[in-house]
């Protein structure tokens, strides 16, 4: 997705920047590791499928994704100077040794004839002209010794309020580029609800999800893993701004540029 490609959100912490060609080494070493493709169900690629992966999350305007890294450190004279004049340097806050792993957001048709979405009248949708969407939204760190720490819940309220703002921007990109491909109605895209697909004995990341709102659907599926959705108040369709619900504040949020006029020539490489 193009919308966030020059925005950052920095947090009290992590630092959640745009998903950029030189970030894809580090990206490619991480998946590199069998668990960690297991848990994602990734598939393994070689660097050059990697940088190509990249391009085409970029301008997908069907998936919102961030590299996850360590916070900025006000005590830093540098970071003071950054955060004044409200920038994140790419190639300076985000290197390798800063990165800890990544968070996504997938948006997709939502079907009537799908489990869920409790609370949505369809007819009500179709009269106020909307189209609904599902979110499905996944994070991973890819350290051992950076899990267990509460970045993963960090990543993640990051993420939601990062949404929550930014909703109307990210619906427009989402609905005119897929509206042109399917050649499909003006309806306005709606999110409906958002979906996690967890290992039913991932007790730390069920919880976490459970922390923000998020409750179970259906039983263990064929692979082991239980889904988990979390319904916004959409409220009256066609009137007012949707909420993603009871989300907590998130300390020290503020969303910056995302500069990359510090980044050598030679690492932006199929950004």
């Amino acid at each position: 997705m193009k919308y966030n490609e020059s925005i950052a959100v920095s947090t009290s912490r992590v630092l959640l920047v745009p998903y950029d060609a030189h970030h894809v080494p580090q990206y490619h070493t991480w998946m590199e590791d069998e668990a960690i493709r297991e848990a994602t169900a990734s598939d393994r690629l070689t660097l050059q499928e990697e940088y190509e992966n990249q391009v085409s999350w970029r301008t997908s305007a069907d998936k919102l994704t961030f590299v996850l890294c360590r916070p900025l450190e006000p005590s830093s004279p540098r970071v003071k100077a950054t955060v004044a004049g409200d920038a994140v340097w790419a190639g300076q806050d985000d290197v390798p040794e800063r990165m800890l792993g990544d968070i996504n957001m997938f948006l997709t048709p939502w079907d009537d004839d799908d489990d869920g979405a409790e609370a949505i009248v369809v007819a009500d949708a179709d009269a106020a002209g909307v189209e609904f969407v599902r979110a499905e939204v996944d994070v991973m760190i890819a350290g051992a010794a950076d899990r267990g720490r509460g970045l993963g819940k960090a990543a993640v309220g990051a993420l939601l309020e990062f949404v929550s703002r930014n909703r109307e921007g990210i619906l427009r990109e989402y609905a005119t580029t897929t509206q042109q491909q399917q050649h499909s109605s003006n309806k306005r895209p709606e999110i409906c609800e958002f979906v996690v697909r967890i290992k039913a004995s991932n007790v730390g990341s069920i919880a976490l999800f459970k922390g923000f709102g998020f409750r179970q659907r259906g039983e263990v599926n064929y692979f082991g893993e239980i889904e988990m959705v979390l319904l916004p108040a959409i409220g009256k369709l066609g009137e007012g701004t949707p909420s993603i619900g009871e989300i907590e504040v998130v300390e020290g949020y503020r969303e910056a540029k995302y500069d990359r006029s510090r980044l050598p020539k030679d690492a932006s490489k199929a950004s």
